[in-house]
């Protein structure tokens, strides 16, 4: 079959409705919910939200990397700038990672958007 004819097939495999050649010959769901974040005013108001979250979780990791710094230069003085850059780095994305996908997390449970998915384990 040459690429002409592939793509032809895969169209016609994606009708609405028909089973999709991608999801392993599953229909989709046709009582899908719609989600809270599909309402602009609700999408909003939860990514101010999470804007937010991050700021403040940007405020707490300057603030132990910077005690960490400190703590660092207390117990071993002066050494090679290399140490704290790294350590600096490491930390700082570390927290500002977690903070992120947990704020990710927050954001899609808060707003119901989890609920809002078909669940074929429920039928």
């Amino acid at each position: 079959m040459n690429r002409a004819g592939l793509r032809i097939a895969v169209s016609e495999g994606l009708q609405e409705g028909s089973a999709s050649p991608i999801s392993g010959g599953m229909a989709k769901p046709t009582n899908q919910k719609k989600s809270p974040l599909d309402d602009p005013e609700q999408a909003a108001f939860a990514w101010a939200r999470y804007r937010r979250l991050m700021a403040f979780m940007m405020f707490v990791t300057v603030s132990v990397v910077a005690g960490a710094m400190y703590l660092l230069w207390r117990e071993n003085g002066d050494v090679s700038v290399h140490l704290y850059i790294a350590t600096a780095l490491g930390i700082g994305f570390a927290m500002l990672l977690t903070s992120a996908l947990m704020g990710l997390v927050f954001l899609s449970n808060g707003t119901g958007h989890d609920a809002s998915i078909h669940d074929p384990t429920a039928d």
